[in-house]
């Protein structure tokens, strides 16, 4: 069964999103938010859930051949990749309010120099 993977940057988000929301609501909140985008991530990776495709010319730098996807669960879009043994690869989780195309693009560059 297809699952999905964590960039170290999306990791990290994933993290600050869980303070934020134990933060402002509690534990409680921040402990079902994070189980419930889990979910929507196993969904995903079963392709239970339809996944766009981002417009490679918006933030995907031009020496970066992959193709980006991306989810809207709640008030974050999620961006990931699909890898050859179909697992996704969750590159950035971004809330809405942000500038996503900069932010994005950010997210991409520090995980190019990783790779």
């Amino acid at each position: 069964m297809p699952t999905y993977r964590f960039y170290p940057t999306a990791d990290q988000i994933q993290d600050e999103i869980w303070r934020y929301t134990f933060n402002r609501w509690g534990e409680a909140q921040a402990d079902k938010y994070i189980r419930k985008l889990h979910q929507h991530l196993q969904q995903l990776a079963n392709k239970d859930i339809f996944w766009k495709l981002l417009p490679g010319d918006i933030v995907v730098p031009s020496d970066i051949d992959i193709k980006v996807y991306m989810s809207h669960y709640v008030r974050h879009y999620i961006f990931f990749r699909e890898f050859a043994n179909s697992d996704i690869g969750i590159m950035s989780i971004l809330h809405d309010a942000m500038d996503i195309p900069v932010r994005l693009r950010e997210d991409l560059l520090r995980i190019e120099k990783k790779e």
